[in-house]
């Protein structure tokens, strides 16, 4: 999955996905979703088939792609303790 920003200004940022893995976003938003920081996030997928899947993260301070790596190593800290 291939990230690439679509949009951005002070307190918000878009980003695309091209080949959308909801494996990977699913944990992330809620993770956004959580952080008190985070105004909005917003997935949005207008047709699977011709248009990249994109998110939208607006923040009520500091910078959107700080949520977004925060919420990052959240995710990836918690799925490198599963064990098989």
């Amino acid at each position: 999955m291939d990230a690439y920003t679509v949009e951005k200004t002070g307190k918000s940022i878009t980003l695309g996905f091209k080949g959308y893995d909801p494996t990977v976003l699913e944990p992330l938003m809620k993770t956004l979703n959580d952080d008190k920081n985070v105004a909005i996030v917003r997935y949005i997928n207008e047709h699977p088939e011709l248009t990249d899947a994109m998110l939208y993260v607006e923040v009520h301070k500091g910078k959107p792609e700080d949520a977004i790596k925060k919420a990052s190593k959240n995710v990836s800290a918690y799925f490198s303790t599963v064990k098989q």
